[in-house]
């Protein structure tokens, strides 16, 4: 059974910080690459950032230097560091991975919310 198990969302003022985790298990296939995404009330889902196996990474512009995602390979556990918080920045976080079958799993979404 595939897992993704997030865990980090809490409630902040802005400019504090917070750090997501994510620990995916079950997944057949090694990853390669794993993500997070967030979606906010009334708004399309967003990518925020996403790294591969190799250490590749990509931000979305709204996040660059701000926040630093990271990955452990050995324990198929993803990071999100979020700096200097902003109350756009509130939202449900969630985590994603794929595999090199592409097939691609979601975690269940962690809130974050910002205060001004």
């Amino acid at each position: 059974q595939v897992q993704l198990v997030e865990s980090g969302g809490g409630l902040v003022q802005a400019g504090g910080s917070l750090r997501l985790s994510c620990a995916a298990s079950g997944i057949i296939f090694p990853i390669n690459a794993m993500g997070w995404h967030r979606q906010a009330p009334g708004k399309q889902r967003e990518l925020v950032a996403t790294i591969i196996s190799g250490g590749s990474t990509n931000y979305a512009d709204s996040v660059k230097g701000r926040f630093t995602i990271s990955r452990d390979n050995a324990k198929n556990t993803v990071y999100l560091k979020m700096d200097s918080l902003k109350p756009e920045d509130t939202a449900v976080y969630y985590c994603n991975a794929r595999n090199y079958n592409y097939e691609e799993y979601w975690g269940q979404g962690t809130q974050v919310t910002v205060s001004s």
